[in-house]
């Protein structure tokens, strides 16, 4: 049997198995009610940010991507835009040009130097302010505060035997994976945090990752 069944056979007995996000209600009631104090919070931040996106690049401030979430259920993942409107046409050139960023790519979903990245887009990277959007999402129930990073359908297969540790969470606006080291890590490290999350989760653990979370931002290499 093949990796791409293994991973179409866990997806089936995890979504048939999981009755309920991890954390439950628990979990719930904290994403809520963070989730809502930052919007409130950080209402001028979002603003500026909106408006400097759409002055600065053309197309729309905000960005949908297709992700997977609890159970194996999508929905649409929001962030302010940080790349241009022909992104994926810039990427195929590129990756069909250059082995070098080909490699990368199958290696990490990302690229140092992605030419797709506009110049604001850069700075809210580096920042993570481009993610605040997805504090609707968590209003919504589509995302949590702390979880595994939201991934498209193409990724989940990455995860082959934890994709059922995956699909137990809602997916996080932070979590393990972005507090120990983010991009400087492998993908299999990405899934290991995912899977390493998911089975030992607790409002203790949840509370260590945000608390590490700012830390974690200004140093791109810190381990948690």
């Amino acid at each position: 049997m093949n990796s791409l069944t293994d991973a179409h056979n866990a997806m089936r007995i995890a979504r048939s198995a999981a009755d309920a996000p991890l954390g439950m209600n628990q979990k719930r009631i904290v994403d809520i009610v963070l989730a809502l104090s930052g919007i409130i919070l950080l209402a001028p931040l979002l603003i500026i940010c909106y408006v400097t996106t759409i002055l600065t690049s053309p197309g729309p401030a905000i960005f949908r991507h297709r992700r997977v979430g609890f159970n194996g259920r999508h929905f649409d993942c929001f962030k302010f835009r940080t790349m241009v409107i022909d992104a994926p046409e810039r990427l195929r050139r590129l990756l069909e040009s250059d082995p070098g960023a080909a490699a990368e790519w199958a290696a990490t979903r990302k690229l140092r130097h992605d030419p797709r990245v506009t110049m604001i887009g850069a700075i809210l990277r580096k920042s993570s302010l481009d993610e605040l959007p997805q504090l609707f999402n968590v209003l919504k129930g589509d995302m949590s505060i702390v979880g595994p990073r939201p991934v498209t359908d193409e990724e989940l297969e990455r995860y082959t035997t934890s994709i059922g540790a995956y699909l137990v969470c809602r997916p996080g606006i932070t979590g393990l994976w972005q507090v120990s080291g983010r991009s400087s890590t492998t993908y299999d490290k990405r899934v290991a945090c995912d899977a390493f999350y998911a089975r030992n989760w607790s409002m203790a653990l949840d509370t260590k990752i945000m608390i590490v979370t700012l830390p974690s931002l200004l140093v791109s290499d810190s381990a948690f």
